[in-house]
């Protein structure tokens, strides 16, 4: 079967195999097209995000998390809300930031999973690829990824599956 992809993965027969979106070549983890239900698992230690779903790991990607005087809400959670191109629009004064997509303080994906008050926490991907890179503490608690990985979390993911964040 020839795919093109170079990957061994791909090619076995009689077994329908699907890469998470944004896999990178080496990754080893493969999913079934009827997988098992999932759960989101933030390390803020360690500032890395993954995927459990039937025994399998997908990612570690690394993430930003919130600056201390705004932290990451630590917990367990559900996700809320999945949004493609979400547009940002501020809690504190209102004001919607023009850019949707890659260009958006919110990147190509929104996966909110707590709603507190008139602020929203999600994992969202971000212009700003250096924090994430970093793993700085930046935000105002929100965890953000690189666009490519959040896609990959956001393909994973569903309304209603589990979201731990811990220490």
């Amino acid at each position: 079967m020839g795919t093109g992809l170079g990957s061994p993965l791909l090619a076995l027969v009689g077994l329908l195999t699907v890469l998470p979106a944004g896999a990178r070549a080496g990754d080893t983890t493969v999913a079934r097209a009827e997988a098992g239900p999932a759960t989101v698992i933030l390390s803020l230690q360690r500032r890395e995000i993954s995927v459990e779903r039937d025994g399998a790991r997908f990612g570690p990607w690394p993430v930003a998390v919130g600056a201390p005087e705004s932290p990451t809400p630590r917990g367990s959670f559900a996700v809320l809300s999945k949004s493609i191109n979400p547009r940002y629009e501020s809690t504190s004064t209102g004001v919607v930031h023009p850019a949707v997509g890659a260009a958006s303080p919110l990147g190509e994906r929104w996966i909110g999973f707590l709603s507190s008050g008139g602020d929203n926490y999600g994992i969202h991907g971000t212009p700003w690829p250096v924090w994430v890179e970093r793993r700085e503490a930046v935000s105002h608690g929100c965890v953000r990824m690189l666009n490519a990985d959040v896609k990959a979390l956001y393909d994973l993911v569903e309304v209603g599956t589990p979201v731990l964040i811990r220490d």
